[in-house]
């Protein structure tokens, strides 16, 4: 039989065509996969279930039982730890917004200036920087100062850290938005001001939103930071779940996790969803 050299070019296409047309065609790549999410997600399923234990060992299942969360609802320490998490989440991620919100105006619709790059680079540089290197300088930083204002120390600290958080989708939102918008408004005798409120203002919202709700959940779940400048009477919930593991872990620890999870979930889940009508 014979086959002729078109014939095996038509072959080669094929057999070109039809080899991994899918990444799960890969040799292996169902498996590891799934172990790369078994390796993340069981230990935080685990931890989810045994919250509903009713007994005193954090391992040991003994019944269903909502008692550590109503034990975690009484406990004056957790609730004053949340409530300085919130203090400074609340406090820290506007302040980050509204520096970040800024600094893309300038960066994004500023024009052509010589530091431009070197701004940009600076402000996305903590992303690259261990956290504990920003943690020991900004501990160094108000030790040298002598600024011990408890609370304010960690709100100072996490709006620094969360502004390049937060300044990401909004830089995102002010690229993808027609820059040609805001000139039709120039055109129709719109001020700078008008049009910025009318025009620039309502787009950018949904970006603004999204790096307002990133620097939220990254100030509520910061634990190294906070550790270093926290003083006395300051302690946040990340840290004061540390301190009770460091005495062993117990059903209330899976408890506060646990609802520390679902409220990061929520809030990553927001920040997607508005992602989304970003891209679109």
């Amino acid at each position: 039989m014979h086959i002729s050299t078109k014939d095996i070019g038509k072959m080669k296409s094929k057999v070109k065509k039809s080899k991994f047309r899918h990444v799960w065609e890969f040799p292996g790549f169902r498996g590891w996969t799934v172990i790369f999410f078994g390796f993340l997600y069981v230990p935080i399923f685990v931890l989810v279930c045994y919250s509903f234990n009713s007994s005193k060992l954090a391992m040991v299942w003994t019944g269903f039982s909502f008692r550590w969360y109503k034990k975690l609802f009484s406990n004056d320490d957790i609730l004053s730890a949340a409530l300085n998490s919130l203090i400074v989440a609340f406090s820290a991620a506007p302040l980050a917004t509204i520096i970040a919100t800024f600094s893309a105006l300038v960066l994004i619709r500023g024009g052509d200036f010589r530091a431009k790059e070197f701004s940009n680079g600076l402000i996305t540089l903590p992303l690259m920087v261990p956290e504990i290197v920003t943690a020991v300088a900004t501990l160094i930083f108000f030790a040298t100062l002598g600024i011990n204002l408890g609370l304010t120390n960690v709100i100072i600290a996490h709006t620094v850290f969360c502004i390049p958080f937060a300044y990401m989708p909004i830089k995102a939102a002010l690229e993808a938005m027609d820059p040609n918008l805001e000139l039709a408004a120039r055109d129709l005798y719109s001020n700078k001001t008008s049009a910025f409120r009318t025009i620039t203002l309502p787009l950018l919202t949904p970006g603004i939103l999204s790096g307002f709700m990133l620097a939220f959940v990254i100030s509520i779940d910061d634990f190294i930071i906070t550790l270093m400048v926290a003083g006395g009477g300051s302690t946040t919930l990340p840290v004061y779940i540390y301190s009770m593991v460091k005495m062993g872990v117990s059903p209330e620890v899976n408890a506060v996790s646990s609802l520390m999870l679902i409220f990061s979930i929520i809030i990553v889940t927001l920040y997607w969803l508005l992602n989304r009508k970003i891209s679109k």
